[in-house]
């Protein structure tokens, strides 16, 4: 596929085919996002690749924890767990809230899942000292998440980067036996799309890109 169509058509894909992802096309698609950028060129990208049913299964209910509250707070208007405004649900809404099932189901029964991770031994932070949640570490491995995607819509094949699970990242790693200095990043669910968008909903650029300063006229 031409470049800029699958940068304008790679889509968040959570329901599947019963096709089957074969190793060999996984093996091309984990190849090509292997170059993706990394701080230093240190490559701390780990990959778990999971195709046991019961260890799918236990991966998606260890998601049902913070979708719950992700669904919660959306339906009261929210934007879920940001990390600057506390929730304005209380625990018991929460609770009785239902999780829906586009959020946990895909990853139970994707063809594939993999665990994406990355050392931390290896990847800079020069935001750790500040005083709001770190971010700057997903930049060595969230470019590397995305060329999966972009590599598995050339492939014919689609997913999506969820996060859910990692708010019981203890659970993941204990199921996985995944050392202490690595982080879980994303669970990402791959298979063949039951439905293939070609058209997305995005911003233009000119509501969220300014000139010179954040309250700088827009780029156009």
């Amino acid at each position: 596929m031409e470049l800029y169509e699958v940068l304008r058509t790679t889509f968040a894909a959570r329901e599947f085919t019963a096709d089957p992802l074969p190793d060999e096309v996984l093996a091309r698609i984990l190849d090509q996002a292997r170059f993706a950028p990394s701080g230093g060129n240190r490559q701390g990208w780990r990959v778990i690749v999971v195709r046991d049913h019961g260890t799918k299964r236990a991966l998606a209910d260890l998601s049902v924890f913070a979708a719950r509250r992700y669904a919660a707070q959306a339906e009261n208007g929210e934007h879920p767990w940001n990390t600057i405004d506390p929730p304005r649900v209380d625990a018991a809404t929460i609770e009785r809230t239902p999780v829906p099932p586009r959020l946990t189901e895909s990853i139970a029964t994707a063809p594939v899942v993999l665990v994406v991770c990355v050392d931390l031994k290896v990847v800079a932070s020069m935001d750790k000292d500040l005083e709001r949640v770190g971010i700057i570490s997903g930049a060595s491995i969230y470019p590397f998440a995305w060329n999966i995607l972009l590599a598995s819509r050339h492939e014919g094949f689609g997913g999506t980067i969820t996060t859910l699970a990692t708010a019981r990242e203890p659970d993941i790693k204990a199921l996985l036996g995944i050392p202490r200095h690595v982080a879980v990043c994303a669970v990402m669910p791959l298979g063949r799309p039951v439905r293939v968008l070609s058209r997305l909903k995005r911003r233009p650029v000119a509501e969220f890109a300014k000139r010179e300063r954040w309250d700088g006229p827009s780029f156009t």
